[in-house]
């Protein structure tokens, strides 16, 4: 499991949780994460507004250098926005000779498009990697209810990310519940959080990230698990503002942390929160994991407790049980002893006569 590692630019700012958990995670199970040496900014969704040649170059230039030092690794990229600007790229130069031509043109650097640009869910969806997480689990994180996240750039466009369910894929889900999780059933898996329209029309933006809160807690999640950088810093950073805006309207403020899935993992292999960047988080994280860990050693005490009568119980029949047999026997042996000594009073009569 060796994969070509595109950080982005976010891997060690506003998504160090994210880098930090990754690591701790990929370093568990054996995922070795090559950095790509000289990478540069995969330029989001800021090129492609600034010219479309841009917006493929760019992502391109690393591509090209993992596709020479690192020949044979596919492309791992955390980010979704890194994820969807470096597979545009690769798509792009696979459609023909002629953009390959323009590309590196414009890189100045032989490029092929030879490697596959993957997520980090993918990666770790494997079935071996599934495996090794599924054998390094120290403790499951049982009555923790999660709304998956996804957001739009891993999934959209279709044709290019080509995802098998669009709007409602799966692979943090299964991820979640081989942890001990409880993934809820949501609406809002693959909306758009609004992203940099936070800054540019926050008016219209905020209601985008209102709506998917709501519509987490509304379906009983106590969290929202992603794993976007850009996701993450819009829900986790202006949940505080959000439920300013709440309480003014006379509305309950909203209680509900988020994680990165790579940290929900580490603490599934017994990390505490601080090793996997749960302290640096904006919104309150640390309580909702104490007390769910709590509730999971009260359920296990009852599960307990539960099995325990249960064996009592199945100990009580079985007693029963073996009473009636014995009872049975004993009357079966007393017939046939009855009957026994019925036919030898003939045979001692007779003798009695002569």
């Amino acid at each position: 499991m060796k994969y070509s590692y595109f950080p982005g630019c976010s891997a060690n700012t506003t998504g160090k949780s994210f880098t930090v958990s990754t690591s701790y995670v990929a370093e568990k199970i054996g995922v070795e994460l090559v950095e790509i040496p000289d990478w540069n900014c995969c330029g989001t969704s800021a090129a492609a507004l600034t010219s479309p040649e841009l917006a493929v170059a760019l992502p391109a230039r690393s591509l090209a250098i993992s596709e020479r030092e690192l020949p044979g690794l596919d492309v791992v990229a955390p980010c979704a926005g890194c994820y969807r600007s470096l597979k545009t790229s690769v798509a792009f130069a696979r459609e023909s000779e002629d953009n390959r031509t323009l590309i590196k043109k414009i890189i100045n650097a032989p490029y092929e498009a030879k490697a596959d640009v993957l997520t980090l869910l993918e990666v770790f969806a494997t079935d071996e990697a599934r495996e090794a997480i599924a054998a390094k689990v120290q403790r499951k994180l049982r009555c923790l209810k999660v709304a998956c996240y996804y957001g739009c750039a891993m999934v959209r466009p279709a044709d290019v990310c080509e995802c098998d369910n669009v709007e409602d894929p799966m692979e943090m889900d299964d991820l979640m519940a081989l942890i001990g999780a409880e993934p809820v059933d949501w609406a809002f898996k693959t909306e758009c959080c609004g992203a940099a329209q936070q800054m540019t029309i926050p008016v219209q933006a905020k209601p985008m990230i209102e709506r998917i809160f709501q519509n987490a807690q509304a379906n009983g999640a106590d969290c929202i698990v992603t794993s976007c950088p850009l996701c993450m810093l819009n829900l986790d950073m202006r949940e505080a503002e959000i439920n300013k805006a709440r309480v003014a309207r006379g509305e309950e403020p909203f209680d509900i942390p988020c994680y990165y899935f790579t940290e929900l993992i580490g603490l599934a292999f017994g990390a505490g929160p601080d090793e996997v960047g749960i302290d640096i988080h904006f919104h309150p994280a640390k309580n909702l994991l104490l007390q769910r860990e709590l509730d999971a050693l009260e359920l296990e005490e009852a599960e307990n407790i539960a099995r325990a009568e249960e064996e009592r119980k199945k100990a009580e029949i079985a007693a029963k049980i073996a009473a009636k047999k014995a009872e049975k026997a004993a009357k079966e042996k007393a017939a046939q002893e009855a009957a026994a000594q019925a036919a030898t009073q003939p045979e001692e009569g007779k003798e009695a006569a002569e």
